[in-house]
C-alpha cells in the first residue's frame, strides 16, 4: 500500500486529503475558519464541564504489510462513548464537535507496538501503518487520554488477491429515493437505520460476485457520498442485511480547508485512484447506479485504467427501472451490465463474463478498429 510510512506523530490528514485536492474556495476557507473558531470556544465550555476527546473508529483495509486506519476524535460527556450510541435518528449524529490535533493511540495484533498518531482536521485520523499479521478481519484499538480503548476493524486483503468489489451505498445498497433529493433528505435524516430497507437482491449479488470472481479475503470496499457520522450505522445496516464486510469510505459535510462543501464526484473519483494504488493488482467489480453520477464516474475509471477494472454494474432506479429493459453495453473491453434489482443484475454480470461474451466483445473490437 502507498502511505506516509511508519512515523512516530504523522502529520494530520483528512481522509482522501492527500489525492487530487479540490480547489481551495475563499468562502469555504472562511466558513471553515469561523467553524473552527466557534468550536474551539464551544469546546472550551464543555471541557470545564468534564467534557473530554473520544474516538469514534472506522472500518480500515489494508494488503501487502500496511493498513489503512481510519477514526475521528470527537467531543463527548464523562462515561459516554459515542461509538456506542445506538437507534438515534441520523439528524442527531451530525451534532458532533470534532477536535484536531489530539493524540491517540493505536494498537493491534499486527501492530508493532503502540503507534502514536494525532488527528487532522475535522478530528480526522487517516493513517498507513505497517503490519505483519496474516489477511483477513481484524480489531485495532484506539485509545485517547484517560478513556478507555474502543476497537474497530481492519480488513486485510490477500497479497494474491486478483478482484475486489467497489460498491455504492445510496440506492444501490438501500433505499434512498436520490432523484427526488428532499423527500431522500427527510428520510435520511429523520428515520434510524434500523429502519432502512436494503435493495433487493444486492446482498446476494455482492456475495456470489465476491466469491465467484473473488477469494475470502478479496477487498470489498463501500463507497459513498453520505458523512462519516454515518459510518457506524451504517456498517452495521450492511451487515444485518447480509452484504459482505468491507470498509466504508465516506465524506464530511461541513466546510473544509479545500472547499465550501464536499463534492460528492470528486471524492469518488479520489477514492477510485487511492484504491488502484493501494491494490496495484486488483481488478475491481464497480457497483453503483445510473440515478446520479455513477456511470460517468466508472466509465471514465474504466477508460482511464481497463487493466483494473473487471466489470461495471449499474441497479435501474427511476423510469429507467419502470422500462424494464436492462442496458448492456463496454467500455472498451470492460463489459457494462445493468437492472432494477440485484437478482437480475446478477444474472446479466454472469452472462457478460463469459468465456463467450468476452470473446464476443473483443472481436467486436477488432471489427470495428477495422
Amino acid at each position: 500500500m502507498s502511505g506516509p510510512g511508519d512515523r512516530p506523530l504523522p502529520e494530520p490528514s483528512e481522509p482522501g486529503a492527500a489525492l487530487d485536492p479540490l480547489p481551495t474556495s475563499r468562502l469555504g476557507a472562511a466558513l471553515f475558519r469561523f467553524g473552527r473558531a466557534r468550536r474551539d470556544v464551544l469546546a472550551t465550555v464543555l471541557q470545564q464541564r468534564g467534557w473530554s476527546c473520544a474516538v469514534l473508529p472506522y472500518p480500515g483495509y489494508g494488503t501487502g504489510g500496511r493498513v489503512r486506519v481510519l477514526a475521528r476524535v470527537v467531543l463527548a460527556p464523562p462515561g459516554r462513548e459515542p461509538s456506542a450510541v445506538r437507534g438515534v435518528a441520523a439528524w442527531r449524529r451530525l451534532l458532533t464537535l470534532q477536535r484536531s490535533r489530539v493524540v491517540v493511540d493505536v494498537s493491534g495484533d499486527g501492530l508493532d507496538g503502540v503507534h502514536r498518531v494525532r488527528s487532522g482536521p475535522g478530528g480526522f485520523i487517516d493513517e498507513v501503518l505497517p503490519w505483519s499479521a496474516e489477511p483477513g478481519p481484524h480489531r485495532v484499538s484506539f485509545r485517547v487520554g484517560d478513556r478507555p480503548a474502543v476497537e474497530s476493524v481492519v480488513h486485510v486483503a490477500d497479497p494474491g488477491a486478483r478482484t475486489g468489489v467497489v460498491c455504492d451505498i445510496d440506492d444501490t445498497t438501500l433505499v434512498t429515493g436520490l432523484r427526488h433529493p428532499v423527500r431522500a433528505a427527510w428520510q435520511t435524516m429523520t428515520r434510524a437505520f434500523a429502519q432502512r430497507v436494503p435493495v433487493e437482491g444486492m446482498a446476494d449479488l455482492l456475495t456470489a460476485a465476491h466469491a465467484q470472481h473473488g477469494s475470502q479475503d478479496s477487498p470489498v470496499v463501500y463507497l459513498s457520498t453520505g458523512p462519516w457520522n454515518f459510518n457506524g450505522p451504517l456498517a452495521r445496516f450492511l451487515d444485518r442485511c447480509g452484504f459482505p464486510a468491507g470498509p466504508l469510505l465516506q465524506t464530511q459535510w461541513s466546510p473544509t480547508t479545500q472547499g465550501f462543501f464536499r463534492d460528492g464526484r470528486a471524492h469518488k473519483r479520489r477514492s477510485l485512484q487511492r484504491l488502484r494504488a493501494d491494490f496495484p493488482d486488483v481488478r475491481w467489480l464497480l457497483v453503483g447506479d445510473d440515478g446520479e453520477h455513477d456511470p460517468a464516474i466508472y466509465a471514465d475509471f474504466a477508460r482511464e485504467h481497463p487493466q483494473h477494472v473487471l466489470a461495471v454494474a449499474l441497479r435501474q432506479v427511476g423510469a429507467s427501472a419502470r422500462g424494464g429493459t436492462g442496458a448492456q453495453g463496454a467500455v472498451g473491453a470492460v463489459p457494462v451490465v445493468a437492472a432494477p434489482d440485484g437478482h437480475l443484475l446478477g444474472q446479466r454480470l454472469s452472462a457478460a463474463l463469459s468465456p463467450g461474451a468476452a470473446t464476443a466483445r473483443e472481436e467486436g473490437r477488432s471489427g470495428g478498429a477495422a
